[in-house]
C-alpha cells in the first residue's frame, strides 16, 4: 500500500506490479492517479492517507507493506504510525524531507528515508573525488558505507588481512561491474573497487592505510 501518488509514489506502484504484487495507491488529489499508466490495475482510493477508514477501504488489513510518500513530512509521518501501530503492518517506510526529523522518527522505530540528505549524498558523490563521500549513513551520521581507494600494491592481499591491518570491515568488492560477496579466500585484484562499512569519524584514517602500500604502514 502506497500513500501519494506523486512521482515517487506513483514510479513504486508501477514497478510493485510488474513484480507481481498487489498494489493500492492512497492519494487525497483524486487527478493524481493520472501518473498512473492506463493499465495499472491496482486500487485507487481517494483521501487523506491518516484516516482509519480510508485506509480500511484500501485494504491495510491485509497489507504486507505500507509507504507514504507523500509530499508532506507530517503526513508521512502520522500515516505510517498509523499503519504501525493502529494496525499492525510489520514493513512501513516514510519519506521524510528534513533529516533532523527523520533521525528521531527512526529512532522511534518507524524506518524513513531523508530525500534531503540523500539527494545531496548522491550529487556530491558525482562531483567530488571517489571515496569522498559515503554511498550510505545510518540515520544518526554514526556508520557509513563508503567506497575507499586502495594502493594497488594491495593487489593478491587477502581482504580478511587486508581487514586486519586496516582495523575496518569489508563489506563487498565491486570487480568489473558486478558485486562479489567476499568469502574468506578473496584476494583484492586489480580494477576492485572496495567498500568498508566504519564509524564516519574513523574514514580518514582507513582511507589513509588502504591509500598506502602495506609496506609503508606502520
Amino acid at each position: 500500500m502506497i500513500m501519494g501518488c506523486g512521482r515517487v509514489g506513483s514510479t513504486l506502484a508501477h514497478i510493485l506490479e510488474d513484480n507481481g504484487h498487489s498494489v493500492a495507491i492512497i492519494d487525497r488529489d483524486p487527478q493524481a492517479f493520472r501518473r498512473l499508466r492506463a493499465g495499472f490495475r491496482g486500487r485507487r482510493v481517494t483521501g487523506v492517507g491518516f484516516d482509519r477508514d480510508v485506509l480500511t477501504e484500501a485494504g491495510i488489513e491485509t497489507a504486507a507493506a505500507y509507504v507514504a510518500v507523500s509530499s508532506g513530512d507530517n503526513s508521512n509521518i502520522i500515516s505510517a504510525r498509523v499503519a504501525r501501530e493502529t494496525f499492525g503492518v510489520d514493513n512501513v517506510v516514510a519519506r521524510i524531507y528534513d533529516p533532523r526529523r527523520a533521525e528521531v522518527y527512526q529512532r522511534l522505530g518507524i524506518p524513513t528515508v531523508a530525500t534531503v540528505r540523500w539527494t545531496a549524498d548522491q550529487i556530491l558523490r558525482r562531483i567530488l573525488p571517489e571515496g569522498a563521500e559515503p554511498l550510505w549513513r545510518d540515520p544518526t551520521g554514526t556508520v557509513v558505507l563508503a567506497e575507499v581507494t586502495v594502493n594497488s600494491t594491495w593487489i593478491g592481499t587477502r581482504v580478511l588481512d587486508l581487514e586486519s591491518r586496516a582495523r575496518t570491515r569489508a563489506a563487498y568488492i565491486n570487480r568489473m561491474g558486478e558485486a562479489l560477496v567476499i568469502a574468506d579466500d578473496t584476494v583484492i585484484q586489480e580494477g576492485d573497487v572496495l567498500h568498508v562499512v566504519a564509524a564516519e569519524n574513523d574514514m580518514d584514517r582507513i582511507n589513509k592505510v588502504l591509500a598506502a602500500a602495506p609496506e609503508e604502514d606502520h
